[in-house]
């Protein structure tokens, strides 16, 4: 720990970078030019220390952090500091270069200088709604490799001192479907970076650097302290969890194991005996898994803890090479989202054994569909990138989160609005899915229904999921919830259950598509649920699991 730290600044100090991170983020937000961007929120923002460890995460979409962690270490070693000048900024997106978790997800870093030395990162990330590849949207579970998914992005400096590198923003250009909203996103990501490296700058000039740098590092120290304070209250040994995942063939399941041991001031997470990497994109990078244990371990041992590298200090991870939540290249990872999900409900099970008073049941991970298509009133491309939030398991303590992203997911669902407004699909029944959620002393949370009329003539769509196979289990005798499903022209004579994941599937005019987001699981046995929950439930109409 650095000593003679007034405790009150390092606070103080903190929490200006954390806002500067939220800032950058309401930045990306408001300048973005697509819809996944300004209206869902894909993206997220952060601030480094000058070795790259995170100071500071907007709190938005937490896989993004797993997308950022590394993301400083990967530019260090590819550039030498020297080489480095105030203005630059550097692009990536390879999960296995340095890049984010998939290929949609852009990270933008650029240095933040004081008297010619950099005294810190700023960066963020934005999830591009289309970055090439063999499928609109650049993410399918129908993918086999990663060189299907979209071009590939290592390290690159995409602004020289302050000016645009031409040559790196035209190549990804290029290679998108959707090139205007790219260069549109890009820039929003640009303007996002150079607000926050103003406030660091300023933060600086504040305090000095001396002062800021050990404030940092105190911060850093008491967050570590802080969550090993709470690790330590939780009973010594090691907890077992097993799930699955949707496998490469309809009706395949594929394992995730895990191995959690409480040790002094630490977890340790072990992943052997699980499933080995899928031949599709269920795959989940090294990042994505970092970022999933993260967020789980933090929302359940500390929610108010910091969110920084103070706290990671605590949670070592070993997962073998090859397997799914270990992949090597070229494994197709582009859906690793919807597979955190099921990855934080085995976290959440095996937390679960070691504080059954704060247990936790499986919940229902978000769906993801891409329509695209010309748009009979511009006659323009389109891609649009959505996905539709699931259910989260209920709690020892109260009922699951109705239309909620779990785990790592963050996004929010694209408004009816703003949809109409952006694409020619009209939405005619956006509800919760009664009866979803698992039964029990306390409900499981609702999945969403969604129905989406086609308004033109071209439109494909790709899908991807899970938990259309193995449900949402409950947990102390709770109910399962129901299991998700894509359901085309529903209530016709034409109706048809499509598959999990599926990729390209024309869409004629008048056509529709219904999504149903899985439930999450209930707790504790139906029979005990107390009368005035039971009264509750009827005056808000609702349907138990």
């Amino acid at each position: 720990m650095t000593k003679n730290v007034d405790p009150i600044r390092a606070e103080v100090v903190s929490r200006f970078l954390l806002a500067t991170s939220e800032e950058m983020g309401a930045t990306l937000i408001r300048t973005a030019f697509s819809p996944n961007i300004k209206e869902r929120a894909d993206c997220s923002a952060a601030i480094f220390d000058a070795t790259g460890q995170v100071i500071a995460v907007a709190q938005r979409v937490p896989i993004h952090l797993g997308s950022m962690v590394g993301a400083v270490d990967a530019i260090l070693k590819r550039f030498d500091v020297n080489e480095i000048r105030p203005g630059d900024m550097f692009m990536a997106n390879d999960p296995y270069n340095g890049g984010g978790s998939h290929l949609p997800d852009i990270n933008v870093v650029a240095p933040v200088f004081i008297d010619g030395k950099i005294v810190a990162f700023v960066a963020n990330i934005a999830h591009h709604a289309d970055v090439g590849g063999m499928v609109p949207g650049s993410e399918s579970a129908t993918c086999k490799t990663i060189f299907q998914e979209g071009i590939r992005i290592p390290p690159v400096r995409v602004m020289r001192e302050g000016e645009i590198n031409r040559d790196v923003v035209d190549l990804v250009l290029l290679n998108s479907r959707t090139p205007d909203e790219r260069l549109g996103d890009l820039r929003a990501q640009f303007a996002a970076n150079v607000t926050g490296a103003r406030s660091v700058v300023a933060l600086f000039e504040r305090y000095g650097m001396q002062e800021t740098n050990d404030a940092i590092a105190t911060y850093l120290d008491f967050t570590e302290r802080r969550f090993a304070a709470a690790i330590n209250r939780l009973p010594r040994g090691s907890y077992i969890a097993e799930d699955f995942l949707s496998g490469d063939d309809e009706g395949l399941l594929a394992p995730i194991r895990l191995k959690m041991t409480v040790a002094e001031g630490r977890l340790e997470f072990d992943f052997e005996g699980s499933g080995p990497q899928l031949n599709s994109a269920r795959n989940i990078p090294h990042r994505a898994l970092l970022a999933t244990i993260y967020t789980v371990a933090k929302s359940l041992l500390d929610p108010e803890v910091p969110a920084n590298a103070g706290y990671y200090r605590t949670l070592h991870v070993k997962a073998p090479a090859g397997s799914l939540v270990g992949p090597i290249p070229p494994a197709a990872v582009g859906c690793r989202s919807i597979s955190c999900g099921v990855l934080g409900d085995v976290i959440a099970a095996a937390l679960s054994q070691a504080m059954p008073e704060k247990a936790l049941a499986c919940s229902g991970p978000h769906h993801l569909l891409v329509f695209a298509g010309t748009d009979p009133r511009n006659n323009q491309y389109f891609v649009n990138y959505e996905t539709v939030a699931g259910g989260m398991g209920a709690r020892a303590v109260r009922d699951g989160t109705d239309a909620v992203r779990v785990h790592a997911s963050g996004a929010s669902n694209l408004p009816v609005e703003a949809l109409e407004h952006a694409y020619p699909v009209r939405i005619e029944r956006y509800s919760l899915w009664e009866g979803s959620g698992g039964s029990g002393r306390y409900h499981g949370g609702m999945g969403v229904v969604r129905d989406y009329r086609v308004l033109a003539d071209d439109v494909v769509v790709s899908l991807s999921s899970e938990r259309q196979h193995v449900a949402a289990i409950g947990t102390a005798n709770g109910g399962a919830g129901a299991a998700g499903q894509f359901v085309l022209n529903p209530g016709t004579p034409t109706e048809t259950r499509l598959p999990s994941m599926t990729a390209d599937v024309m869409l004629p005019r008048g056509s529709v598509l219904r999504v149903c987001t899985p439930g999450g699981g209930g707790y504790g046995n139906a029979a005990e649920r107390d009368a005035a929950a039971i009264a509750r439930d009827r005056l808000e109409e609702r349907i138990p699991g």
